[in-house]
């Protein structure tokens, strides 16, 4: 394994650099689609309200944990690295195995049907299959584009981020100073409305809406003064994010009210449109569009590089560790990503349930692997002792058992309320049990 120690990179990032930074990584094209969600799994303005509160509070405890880890042992792999270090290459092997088929691929369809819905809402193409239709074009022309070169996925990636934020503004400006005062008044009244499922469920989708600090907080080998910056740096951050979408979801409440966010699908597009009319909901849902098209485009980029990881590592996935020298890309890995995510897709489809139903297949298997790394912190505290940590969780064990238990909580929720697809996606990652039985049998041939 690497020396931790010999993997610094150059201090150069400050507070705002990390602040700035986690903030890009996190707010991306979900939080214009779960606010209906939660609404529709709360009983109250004020209980959405306080899941984003609680959401916001999840994220800064596991932020904690995951500056701990990222800075004593800094590694490409992140939590494949972890799981190797704490318990072995089993746990390593099958968490690569869910980030191909569940995890990284789940994510990926269901940002492209968060396209799909507002793509429709602009478009609309095959009657009630449009938001499929879309989802589906989206992964494959993406994953095409990556696989034509690293420069072409670059290139797109770059001018579509700078929508996300642009349009959270505007739907703030919109919701709570722009909307008619009647519908003020029906989000005052509305508040029964919308009790018809649970909180824990409006949790995983809070969480969701939050993830992706745990990509960011790589960066801590690049901090300079590390434990003072990147604790200002994560808090700081996801106390903006926090911020922003406690403001987008009263602006959502007082322009709609939770009967009208809970029964809308393209939530955004229908305060807009109560805004301004017609051409407010043409505006938001193009801003929504390249929005979930950057995310997309990311995560594919990004999902690929991680299954070729697993092909360097792992000899019965070679064929995914191939990396093509003249488009500069892991043509194998996106290509078998890219189809996974199709298939994916079609799933969403035949559900009729599409976002949804991508949440309920990753969910699960996600607050899993996300709980282990919470007790990779445990075990590599007791058996690393000697291993320089430049920044220490506060308050341990409590904060990391705190963590824990959140993520023990939303594994609960997670299988309790998802339903079929939280078994679709298990049995998925059971699926790699198999293959691991197959790996560990083929190695022990050939070491006697």
């Amino acid at each position: 394994m690497n020396d931790p120690s010999q993997a610094r990179l150059a201090s150069s990032l400050s507070t705002v650099d990390v602040v700035a930074l986690t903030v890009g990584v996190v707010i991306g094209a979900s939080v214009f689609e779960t606010p209906a969600l939660v609404a529709g799994n709360t009983g109250s303005g004020w209980a959405a309200l306080l899941a984003w509160t609680l959401g916001g509070g999840v994220s800064i405890v596991g932020a904690l944990c995951y500056a701990e880890l990222t800075t004593a042992y800094p590694h490409a792999g992140g939590d494949y690295f972890y799981f190797q270090r704490a318990f072995g290459d089993w746990l390593a092997f099958l968490f690569a195995w869910a980030r191909l088929v569940v995890i990284q691929t789940g994510s990926i369809a269901l940002l492209a049907f968060v396209f799909g819905d507002y793509a429709t809402e602009l478009w609309p193409i095959g009657a009630q299959y449009s938001p499929s239709i879309y989802a589906a074009l989206a992964v494959a022309g993406l994953t095409l584009l990556n696989a034509l070169g690293v420069r072409q996925g670059k290139h797109v990636q770059r001018g579509l981020t700078v929508a996300t934020i642009v349009g959270l503004l505007v739907l703030i400006g919109a919701g709570l100073f722009l909307v008619p005062e009647s519908a003020g008044q029906a989000a005052a009244t509305g508040a029964s409305d919308g009790g018809g499922g649970s909180f824990g469920m409006a949790m995983v989708f809070v969480l969701l809406t939050y993830g992706g600090w745990n990509e960011a907080a790589y960066l801590s080998a690049e901090v300079r003064d590390l434990p003072r910056n990147m604790t200002r740096g994560l808090l700081g951050s996801l106390g903006l994010i926090a911020g922003l979408y406690l403001l987008v979801n009263w602006a959502y409440l007082q322009g709609l009210g939770l009967a009208g966010m809970a029964g809308s699908e393209v939530v955004a597009a229908d305060l807009m449109r109560a805004a301004f009319g017609a051409p407010g909901a043409k505006l938001i849902s193009l801003l929504v569009v390249a929005a979930a098209l950057s995310s997309t485009n990311a995560t594919i980029f990004t999902g690929a590089r991680t299954s070729f990881a697993l092909g360097r590592d792992v000899r019965f996935f070679r064929f995914l560790g191939r990396w093509d020298a003249d488009t500069e890309t892991p043509a194998n890995a996106l290509l078998v990503q890219g189809a996974v995510a199709l298939g994916l897709v079609g799933v969403g489809a035949w559900t009729r349930q599409g976002f949804e139903a991508m949440v309920d297949y990753t969910a699960p298997v996600f607050w899993l692997f996300f709980g282990l790394a919470g007790a990779a912190l445990f075990v590599l505290r007791r058996i690393e002792p000697e291993t320089d940590r430049p920044f220490r969780v506060p308050l341990y064990p409590a904060v990391p058992f705190l963590f824990c238990a959140a993520c023990l909580y939303m594994l609960w929720s997670s299988v309790a309320y998802a339903g079929a697809g939280a078994l679709l996606g298990v049995g998925v990652l059971l699926a790699g049990i198999p293959l691991l039985a197959l790996r560990t049998a083929r190695s022990q041939e050939t070491s006697s």
